[in-house]
């Protein structure tokens, strides 16, 4: 409904209740209203469900019409981040949220910090996802706060024309409520854990679920040695689990996304049972490194291979190991497998960011599933400067040119960062997302970690000349004159934390008699100008 619309079905229903509710204003019932879009986490979900699937849509027309998303591991910076875009591009459309498995370790569990092996709570994951949408929810309410006290000054001015036109802006107004592609790890136990999950996850408001094939209790970051993989029978019934999840919970158009770990795994904890040869548990069985065997031991674990027997090679930690050289073959397919199996949108985590290595994946995936696309980890465990300088320096020195001023291994000095070489490397960095989106079929581009590190360098600053020779200058000149500046929202802290929507709240409910924070001794408005 329209803003005006809402007004009118607010007066009817204060209307039809009496003279009791004489009191209640229809449109301070229509802000509020307004105000409050998102009853439910499901009633999030299933907008952003939408978003994402429009987007989706328009990918597939145009590869360059790419998503992004950043990691966030507290409301606040969720909330200060869509500002942020809000502010400088004008619209989210295109952008969304991440939320990490390994930030909600590292800093959300009641343990403290730990590695990204899935050993926090599992309800700290959904927590977040609540707490990220609270924020979000409140960016809402305070935007339009504003707005609703713009109006009212157009019409205390009697500029009706300005009223009419931000009443038309409120009807046009965008959300800051966008999607959310959620961590559930391996889904933290079996099916059922996973489905358990999966619904508080959804119930929370996450639209898109971003599971991987690794093992639950043996769980690695994707950046980390010592991946263990299960077999696609284990993983696509995770798959089913989220999907009956999102159907239970009537999100019909919910997002998996199916993450395969295995370009880095080379090991799997079970063998995978097999009916027939070339069905699924064969093909998984195929890559095993196994050796033959003429006479089985006692204890022998054995499969069969083009009429052989062969031993399966078994390490000391009980878990068997895959060939060498084998990772790709096993990625693609995984994919293959979980798109066929319900899955929307793959996650292929790579040892480095690569767009030939993605790309060769990708093509051999698109010759079985065309309409294939991937969401690709632009992950802060790479050092992006010295693998693109190194991967220019091997293009150049394939290509016959001078080479002689670099050191390979050295690529990361300071010492280089102005030579043609840097200059070239950092502009591939630059247009990485978009050659990827175009040639490699990444529709949605993040980084999972950006936050945490903003968060470590920010601090580190402001430390070292707060509490240097700068003094109070290190804060104010670094910190609150950038603010001021640069237009940041939150430099009128009292308004960011709801404080001008509480007294919109209190005048509605005490008229004349309330008692308002944002008056004129309120030390916020030296930041009106």
């Amino acid at each position: 409904m329209t803003y005006q619309d809402t007004v009118a079905a607010s007066g009817r229903t204060i209307a039809h209740a009496g003279l009791g509710w004489h009191g209640i204003q229809p449109e301070a019932v229509a802000r509020m209203r307004l105000q409050n879009r998102f009853r439910t986490g499901l009633d999030i979900a299933r907008h952003t469900a939408a978003v994402m699937r429009r987007d989706m849509a328009a990918y597939d027309a145009d590869p360059s019409a790419y998503t992004q998303s950043l990691g966030c591991w507290h409301g606040f910076i969720a909330q200060q981040k869509i500002i942020s875009i809000r502010k400088h591009f004008g619209t989210t459309k295109g952008r969304y949220l991440y939320l990490s498995g390994w930030m909600v370790a590292a800093l959300r569990s009641d343990f403290g910090p730990l590695p990204d092996q899935s050993m926090h709570e599992k309800t700290a994951v959904p927590a977040l996802i609540e707490e990220l949408y609270t924020f979000l929810k409140q960016a809402d309410a305070r935007e339009l706060s504003l707005m609703f006290r713009d109006i009212d000054a157009a019409r205390a001015a009697g500029n009706e024309v300005e009223a009419q036109r931000l009443i038309h802006a409120v009807d046009q107004y965008e959300s800051h409520v966008v999607p959310i592609i959620a961590d559930i790890d391996a889904g933290f136990g079996n099916a059922e854990a996973t489905y358990l999950l999966a619904r508080k996850m959804i119930e929370a408001g996450a639209c898109a679920l971003q599971i991987e094939n690794q093992v639950s209790d043996e769980k690695q970051c994707g950046h980390q040695d010592g991946k263990v993989t299960v077999p696609h029978e284990d993983f696509l019934a995770k798959i089913r689990a989220c999907r009956y999840a999102f159907l239970e919970l009537g999100v019909e158009d919910g997002i998996i996304v199916a993450r395969t770990d295995s370009l880095g795994a080379g090991l799997t904890k079970q063998i995978a049972y097999s009916r027939t040869p070339g069905d699924l548990g064969d093909q998984y069985n195929s890559f095993l490194d196994a050796e033959p065997v003429d006479a089985p031991a006692p204890g022998d674990v054995l499969i069969e291979r083009d009429g052989r027997l062969l031993r399966p090679r078994r390490l000391p930690s009980n878990l068997f190991q895959f060939r060498s050289g084998t990772g790709e073959d096993r990625c693609v397919l995984d994919c293959v497998t979980a798109l066929r199996h319900g899955a929307d949108l793959l996650w292929i985590e790579t040892e480095r960011p690569d767009i030939a290595q993605i790309a060769g994946m990708v093509d051999r995936i698109r010759a079985e599933v065309p309409d294939a696309k991937l969401i690709y980890n632009n992950s802060p465990s790479f050092n992006w400067t010295l693998n693109f300088r190194q991967q220019v320096y091997d293009r150049w020195h394939a290509e016959g040119r001078d080479v002689a001023n670099y050191q390979r291994a050295r690529l990361m000095d300071a010492c280089y960062d102005d030579t043609a070489l840097a200059v070239e490397a950092d502009d591939h960095i630059r247009t990485f997302q978009r050659d990827a989106a175009e040639r490699a079929g990444i529709f949605h581009h993040l980084i999972t970690l950006p936050t945490y590190h903003t968060a470590a360098l920010g601090t580190d600053l402001l430390a070292r000349d707060y509490f240097g020779a700068a003094g109070m200058l290190g804060y104010v000149r670094n910190v609150q004159r950038r603010e001021i500046r640069e237009g940041i929202a939150c430099v009128r802290h009292q308004n960011m934390s709801g404080s001008d929507i509480g007294d919109d709240h209190k005048e509605y409910f005490a008229g004349d008699a309330a008692l308002k924070a944002g008056g004129a001794h309120n030390t916020m408005n030296q930041f009106a100008a």
